[in-house]
């Protein structure tokens, strides 16, 4: 039997074991971890097409919420030199990816990743990519943030419940294991990418406030609920506002089946968030107004099952609700742009949270078939249309402006699982086809 703190010392190491990475974190991992880890396939044509399908290989909780894996890991990619990969490469590239398939099952149990590219990679090539896909080089999207625009040649994301799978997976693909889950590694990445960058985070109930003591941008008070998977407090990625992976999936042209990923980078200041705003204040900065009017939201959200609460009415009647209440909510601006006439949601959130750099921060994967759509769901977040209103400036009542700060902006094309090795702008990979 394991004492309380053998346990805590456990929690410990796992906390920080993808956050620090390398071979010492996964080893200090591994001795704390004795659970068998589900293996993949050899029958890669089992294996779906698309490689941003996760929904039905993760946990969902009782509302049928999607729960994200609880450890994520971002490598950005490099390619040496300038112009187009070789064949080479690509069969490279495709090799160590299948170490993956083969060692694990895809499943949040197991690993999910997915593999995608940037605009700079396909502009190696003489020819363009077709003007169906919307891939634009990634660009500030409001006045007030100056981001690093990610231009990497290429993103790999990994996400397993289990801390060590993510670091045997990276430790594989960048030479430093021989083995995954017993399955010999026969090529890695770093054979044909430099990894330029590498981001960390983590997702689910206990986790930031497990890791919030001492890090910059949250009070000392450690006031982050144990129930929250999020630093600022909330539940996030309410089934019926999320869109369908159906919905942000590319259908047809050179890369049906794929789909374009916006990723963000953002640093948090929550001291005025949790230390000036009073939960009603939270609530209605979060989610509208009248959430808060109405005591909509209980503790971190998980009442309001799987929909956030926010209304046709709310939406219509933004600028209205903004005078009367002396502010505005985030999750209300944003739905202006993320839903059809019809309602259906345009984009899929799968964000997470990050103590990278010793601080609190928020990693932003979103899909959704064009960039354009992301763009425009942040130009409404921005609230730019409401300053007009004397107690709503820019970042001051503003939904969560005032506590969020954009780092990096980077966007990709997640091309179908058939063309992840290197493709071409006109959806081949010469030597694989």
């Amino acid at each position: 039997m394991v004492d309380g703190r053998g346990d805590r010392t456990r929690r410990d190491v796992l906390k920080a074991a993808v956050a620090v990475g390398g071979a010492a974190a996964l080893s200090a991992c591994l001795e704390r971890t004795a659970e068998p880890v589900p293996a993949g396939t050899d029958q890669f044509s089992s294996l779906p097409e698309r490689q941003h399908a996760w929904n039905d290989r993760v946990r969902t909780d009782e509302h049928g919420n999607t729960l994200l894996p609880r450890h994520q890991l971002l490598l950005y990619l490099t390619l040496p030199g300038e112009g187009p990969p070789e064949e080479a490469d690509r069969a490279t590239v495709e090799t160590a990816l299948q170490t993956l398939d083969r060692a694990y099952e895809r499943s949040s149990e197991g690993l999910l990743y997915s593999i995608a590219y940037s605009p700079r990679y396909f502009d190696r090539f003489e020819d363009d990519l077709p003007d169906s896909i919307d891939l634009p080089e990634p660009r500030a999207l409001s006045s007030f943030e100056t981001p690093t625009l990610d231009r990497q040649d290429a993103l790999l994301h990994l996400a397993s419940d289990r801390a060590d799978v993510v670091l045997t997976a990276e430790e594989a693909l960048t030479g430093d294991e021989d083995t995954a889950n017993d399955v010999p590694v026969e090529a890695t990445l770093t054979d044909v990418f430099e990894v330029s960058d590498r981001r960390s985070g983590f997702v689910g109930a206990g986790m930031p406030a497990d890791r919030q003591d001492g890090l910059a941008g949250i009070p000392s008070s450690n006031p982050v609920p144990k129930e929250s998977p999020l630093f600022m407090g909330f539940i996030a990625g309410f089934k019926q506002n999320q869109a369908t992976e159906d919905y942000v999936t590319l259908s047809q042209g050179s890369f049906a089946g794929g789909t374009t990923k916006h990723v963000s980078n953002l640093r948090m200041r929550l001291d005025d968030w949790y230390e000036e705003q009073s939960f009603e204040q939270r609530v209605a900065e979060m989610f509208s107004p009248v959430h808060a009017e109405r005591d909509l939201v209980e503790g971190v959200g998980a009442n309001l099952g799987d929909d956030s609460g926010v209304t046709a009415e709310m939406i219509d009647d933004i600028e209205g609700h903004a005078r009367q209440f002396a502010r505005v909510g985030h999750a209300q601006k944003a739905a202006r742009a993320n839903r059809e006439a019809d309602g259906t949601p345009r984009t899929l959130r799968r964000h997470f949270e990050s103590t990278d750099d010793d601080e609190a921060g928020l990693h932003f994967p979103s899909l959704q078939r064009e960039i354009s759509t992301f763009e425009e769901v942040r130009r409404a977040m921005n609230g730019t249309d409401l300053t007009e209103i004397p107690t709503i400036r820019q970042r001051v009542n503003n939904g969560i402006l005032e506590y969020v700060f954009v780092k990096r902006r980077g966007n990709f094309l997640v091309p179908p699982r058939s063309l992840r090795a290197l493709p071409t702008p006109s959806g081949t990979t010469p030597g694989l086809d």
